[in-house]
């Protein structure tokens, strides 16, 4: 009890306060006197004035809020977009492979891109097939637009394969229609080059490029490329022929290993 008469005494100021202000609202509530309502309407006016920033305020940020769900909505809409486009043009692309592999004189597996690098020494790529599924050294990596390179090294489950586009390959190839044969060798941006051409070789822009069938590695035919000019060297018995190879070798991530021949291509 007394600890109360204490507590009582000391917040005296602020009990007295809210007493006043009870009753300041009792009276002005309970009474319709003119100069209550004038009162109230006053009173009424200022509070909106007052609440009326922090309302703003409020909806800005609930405004933010849904613009930022919007965005995350918009972005999450676009992946998925992509997504299905992705998947559609693979789709495609593993619909050529099939119909490739149908028409093919070839005996052909079907092989899935890993990885690719370039060391110091070697351009290659590894592949999800190996030892398990038939895969041997030397054998010829393709897609439907042609020569991609071969197998140097095959695990149980995985195979490297030395890309057209390094340095140290090398292909016996055959300019259509003229046949004349050369060795082609890389150069760069998808160019190669076809060497010990013979000076009067009768060859033309535009003209195919294949497999000359004389390694013991390619079947003969084998799209390579379409040759784009044509380099000849006063006092030089030979040409070089400039080739743009078919196969896009940046973005292969579908390819087939060459097993065995059926029929030679024609």
């Amino acid at each position: 009890m007394r600890n109360l008469y204490f507590f009582l005494t000391k917040q005296k100021d602020h009990l007295i306060f809210i007493l006043a202000l009870g009753l300041s609202l009792s009276l002005l509530s309970n009474h319709d006197s003119p100069d209550l309502n004038l009162l109230r309407g006053k009173s009424i006016d200022i509070l909106g004035h007052i609440i009326s920033p922090v309302t703003w305020i409020n909806s800005m940020l609930k405004l933010e809020e849904e613009t930022q769900l919007l965005r995350e909505k918009n972005i999450q809409i676009t992946l998925e977009m992509e997504s299905l486009i992705r998947a559609g043009e693979e789709n495609q692309r593993l619909r050529e492979l099939l119909n490739f592999k149908n028409e093919s004189n070839l005996v052909l597996l079907p092989a899935r891109v890993l990885n690719s690098g370039v060391s110091s020494n070697l351009t290659a790529l590894t592949l999800d097939v190996g030892t398990t599924s038939g895969i041997k050294i030397n054998q010829p990596v393709i897609t439907p637009d042609g020569v991609v390179g071969k197998t140097i090294l095959v695990g149980e489950n995985t195979a490297v394969v030395q890309m057209l586009s390094d340095v140290n390959f090398r292909l016996s190839v055959r300019i259509m229609p003229s046949g004349t044969v050369g060795i082609l060798r890389w150069k760069n941006n998808n160019i190669c080059q076809i060497w010990e051409l013979q000076k009067n070789a009768p060859i033309n822009v535009d003209d195919q490029v294949v497999t000359s069938g004389f390694s013991h590695i390619y079947p003969r035919n084998l799209p390579v490329g379409r040759v784009i000019g044509v380099l000849e060297e006063r006092g030089s018995f030979q040409k070089i022929a400039q080739v743009r190879i078919k196969p896009e070798l940046s973005s292969l991530m579908n390819l087939f290993v060459v097993i065995e021949e059926n029929n030679e291509l024609d």
